[in-house]
């Protein structure tokens, strides 16, 4: 017997996930490791079902068409197809990602689908036999050799041989603060690690000026208080950036328009 269609309340005890950051969290987990599986077009439409499933965490009912026209609207007019979508669905449903529910109407028409996002597996020990390895000798021209490779790359290297995937106007804005080319990779590597977890990487401006915009405020705050980790304090300003970028999307899509109130105190509940 199918599910009765209905308000997205009424599946809440589908939910697999306490709130939204730990269903977030196994999300990225999961891409990160089959996220080459899917076409950048099946991609769009898994991280648009993500964002449906926000209201109650993991759990969507949203039609397809109301998906595909959300898509169509973030890019200007290139969306992806119904079928795309449903090629995205089978993989993921083939990798486990989601379980899909079939709903029904009063009447025993079939209404739109119930699209449960799965927990990620428990990784399992590694097995004994690799855990085992024996006692090899160590051949000293190989280690000496290793120590002359690692003390030349002890040479501090300036702003001017930051990688190329760094954008300069981000070095730029770092480099007066931390000149190193590897601090600067390292705070640009956090900003594209936050911006992975909250699912808008594609859009390369919004993070470039995310990230700039933090990194002003983290400098802001250390001529204030000693900061013993930047990066880290980055990472956090960064985060909290993204989640709010990510609410005012979930605004701007209308989910918040009757459940303003919850969503603002889950969001700052703490």
């Amino acid at each position: 017997m199918n599910l009765k269609s209905g308000r997205i309340e009424q599946f809440e005890g589908y939910s697999q996930f306490k709130n939204l950051q730990e269903f977030n969290a196994h999300v990225e987990m999961w891409l990160s490791l089959h996220k080459e599986k899917f076409s950048k077009g099946e991609l769009a439409g898994l991280k648009r079902l993500v964002r449906f499933a926000a209201k109650i965490p993991g759990v969507s009912n949203a039609k397809i068409g109301t998906i595909l026209k959300a898509i169509h609207e973030e890019y200007n007019g290139n969306g992806i197809s119904r079928s795309t979508f449903k090629r995205m669905i089978a993989k993921a449903l083939e990798i486990g990602i989601i379980t899909v529910l079939e709903t029904e109407r009063k009447n025993g028409s079939q209404s739109s689908n119930l699209y449960v996002f799965n927990r990620f597996p428990k990784s399992e020990p590694p097995k004994k036999e690799k855990l085992d390895h024996p006692n090899k000798t160590i051949n000293l021209s190989k280690a000496n050799k290793s120590q002359k490779i690692n003390k030349r790359n002890d040479t501090v290297l300036d702003h001017t041989y930051t990688s190329d995937r760094v954008p300069q106007s981000f070095t730029s804005t770092v480099k007066y603060f931390f000149p190193k080319a590897k601090q600067i990779e390292e705070f640009w590597k956090m900003a594209s690690i936050a911006a992975y977890k909250n699912n808008c990487e594609q859009n390369l401006n919004a993070v470039l000026a995310a990230a700039i915009h933090s990194f002003k405020q983290l400098i802001g705050k250390m001529k204030t208080r000693a900061i013993n980790n930047p990066v880290a304090y980055f990472y956090g300003i960064l985060t909290k950036k993204f989640e709010e970028m990510y609410f005012e999307d979930l605004f701007k899509m209308g989910f918040l328009a009757e459940d303003n109130g919850f969503f603002m105190n889950f969001f700052y509940k703490k």
